[in-house]
């Protein structure tokens, strides 16, 4: 696959799984000091890792979740919690994909992670 095809998948997946809202806002706000960037995630993150047939898009999702939660990165969790809603996991699975992060990655981790879900699945769709 080259390049100009691996960034329309990119940008097909990328679109289906965060949403047109996300992605216009973050093209929108593309310099030419993130261009770059840009291109690297639509064309690795989203037209090649996503695109793999070895898990599912839910399954994608709940190891997503589960790294993003364990780190702490607040805004792409939350941005993935609403992912993950679209990708075919319900409430529960997320719950108990933060739930299990709880035990492996500490109590204040999942504290977080769960304040974070809560407000991105009241905001979702």
């Amino acid at each position: 696959m080259d390049d100009a095809e691996r960034i329309r998948r990119g940008m097909t997946v990328r679109r289906e799984v965060l949403g047109d809202e996300h992605v216009d806002g973050a093209l929108a706000a593309t310099t030419a000091f993130t261009e770059p960037f840009q291109d690297l995630i639509t064309r690795y993150a989203w037209g090649d890792l996503w695109s793999r047939p070895g898990l599912s898009r839910a399954e994608r999702s709940m190891v997503t979740l589960a790294v993003l939660a364990a780190l702490r990165h607040e805004g792409e969790l939350a941005m993935h919690v609403k992912a993950a809603l679209r990708n075919g996991l319900t409430e529960e699975q997320i719950r108990e994909a933060l739930l299990q992060v709880t035990l492996y990655a500490g109590v204040p981790a999942g504290n977080r992670a769960f304040a974070i879900a809560q407000r991105a699945l009241a905001e979702a769709p």
